[in-house]
């Protein structure tokens, strides 16, 4: 009998400190609940930029390993360039040639305008000899007229009557042959008008065939250029799966290199946790793959969505059955400037981490 109650009294201390135990831990969990959000479902995130060759051809040289760690400008690998430069020979080719038909063009536009400055003081030469015949012309009206009312008087011979009239037709045929050069050198002042409008055209038309060498001679040298492909950004490249002699095409993602600089966290937070979440709340990180550690940091973004919205095939409630379902939202966190930086390199993108955000 004794015993037994030996037995029932140890229970009883036993479940009673287990009471208190629970008691002080559910005490616990609310006050922390009330100055804390928690999440588990939080990742860490790195840029990670593709590795994307611009031109095709065929792989001469890998000069990186896999997982190997770079600098930005580091060369990564070469593609065969011999294509390339032949191009480029041919771009040269090309503006020579251009630049030999604008200074053609642009001599027959300084011939086209000394044309038309000639031509121009041949009209005002021509101009000015009609004014001058019309004047003659005018005497020698003026002088047939009184000497044929002076021969019809007979007051004088008929010789002196007939060299006024042939003065007069004289003035006259003068008078229509230097209007017949007026209007010739009128016709080729128009022709070297013309002309030196073509000449201007074509004058333009070079010019831009020269631009056009140009930009061509510009991308034949990119083109070179891009037979080297560097590293843009300090990072640690991904597997390298390359070798020398295989097609590589423009567009196409042959690796990543991610950059191992600048890192911070994804937390799904549910949306009933967003009451209280505001920007600039600190924030402690503890990762999954170092425990022992934890690493500072403080909201920086809301997403504008919740990450069902983003999807391949985001859910329609209108459609079927409705099953309410608490959504996530993610939210972004940046490690603060006050965390370890030998701790910091060992965190890796996709790493898992426990979240707990101070609210007060």
């Amino acid at each position: 009998m004794e015993q037994k109650k030996k037995t029932n009294k140890k229970f009883i201390i036993i479940f009673s400190v287990l009471v208190i135990i629970g008691l002080i831990f559910g005490v616990y969990t609310f006050l922390h609940s009330l100055e804390h959000e928690e999440t588990d479902d939080a990742q860490i995130e790195s840029n990670m930029n593709p590795i994307i060759p611009r031109v095709s051809g065929y792989i001469e040289k890998v000069y990186v390993d896999d997982n190997q760690a770079v600098k930005k400008g580091d060369t990564l690998f070469v593609i065969q360039d011999e294509d390339y430069l032949v191009q480029l020979q041919q771009a040269k080719a090309s503006l020579a040639a251009a630049e030999s038909q604008l200074l053609v063009a642009q001599a027959s536009i300084g011939s086209s305008q000394a044309n038309v400055r000639f031509s121009s003081a041949q009209v005002g030469s021509a101009s000015g000899n009609i004014e001058n015949a019309k004047i003659q012309l005018w005497r020698a009206t003026n002088d047939f007229e009184r000497y044929q009312n002076l021969y019809e008087n007979h007051s004088i011979t008929a010789q002196q009557f007939e060299q006024a009239q042939a003065k007069k037709e004289e003035a006259e045929k003068q008078l229509e042959i230097l209007q017949n050069q007026q209007k010739a050198s009128s016709s080729q002042r128009s022709v070297a008008v013309s002309q030196k409008e073509i000449a201007e055209k074509k004058v333009s038309v070079a010019e831009a065939n020269v631009q056009s060498a140009i930009a061509a001679l510009d991308a034949a040298k990119l083109n070179v250029g891009y037979t080297v492909v560097t590293a843009p950004i300090d990072g640690q490249l991904s597997d390298v799966d390359l070798q020398a002699g295989q097609f590589v095409s423009p567009g196409q993602a042959l690796f990543y290199l991610v950059n191992t600089q600048d890192k911070w966290v994804v937390a799904n937070f549910k949306e009933t946790q967003l009451d209280k979440l505001q920007k600039g709340q600190k924030v402690i990180i503890k990762v999954d793959a170092y425990p022992d550690t934890e690493f500072e940091a403080e909201i920086a973004a809301f997403s504008p969505a919740t990450g069902a919205k983003f999807s391949l095939l985001p859910p329609d409630n209108a459609t079927g059955n409705f099953v309410k379902t608490i959504q996530r939202l993610p939210v972004k966190i940046e490690f603060t400037k006050g965390n370890d930086t030998e701790e910091m390199k060992k965190l890796r993108a996709g790493m898992n981490v426990v979240v707990d955000v101070y609210l007060k």
